[in-house]
């Protein structure tokens, strides 16, 4: 059986992958590297996308962290307002990274800190203006560039990709920690 190619529809383009496949069919064929097909193309668009996302949120002065707590606000609703705990779930970082975080936003005037009413030692973080238009720019810059990582693919294939994802990856989220409204 001519492993080469195995996992090709046939007249489907060769990439970098399918030679690092063959490679390793050769030297090793005891080996079913059959998910190298899958997860290191999965691995090269995580870092498409990672260095889009940079660009993105760079071009609005702000760092990936900085719109992971923004976008949680900005996704809460008006008042665009979560407690620090839910803060933390949403960006699943330590309580003590995410006050860290939540202060440095304050400092540059994008998060405000207000007392949270029938909890006299409670306190919500609520987005300003200025912390709102940042996030909205980033957001819309962010999935033109996300448009453009996707432009290869017709609108019925971008469909099926999602749900072969999201197969691949709903056994992975756990229900209490993830937000259905990311990013």
């Amino acid at each position: 059986m001519d492993l080469e190619g195995a996992g090709r529809r046939p007249g489907a383009p060769r990439d970098e992958v399918d030679r690092i496949v063959e490679a390793w069919r050769r030297e090793r064929p005891d080996l079913d590297v059959s998910p190298l097909e899958v997860l290191s193309r999965v691995s090269r668009l995580a870092r498409h996308l990672d260095l889009a996302r940079r660009a993105a949120f760079a071009e609005h002065g702000l760092e990936a962290w900085a719109f992971d707590v923004l976008s949680a606000l900005r996704r809460a609703g008006a008042p665009y307002q979560l407690t620090p705990g839910r803060l933390v779930t949403s960006t699943l970082v330590t309580s003590g990274t995410m006050t860290n975080r939540v202060d440095r936003l304050l400092a540059l005037g994008l998060v405000e800190r207000h007392p949270a009413p029938g909890d006299r030692r409670g306190v919500l973080v609520r987005l300003t203006p200025a912390g709102a238009q940042r996030v909205d720019s980033a957001m819309a810059d962010l999935l033109d560039r996300e448009r453009a990582l996707l432009a290869r693919l017709a609108p019925e294939q971008r469909t099926a990709l999602a749900d072969v994802l999201r197969a691949l990856t709903s056994g992975f989220d756990d229900p209490r920690t993830s937000d259905p409204a990311e990013p």
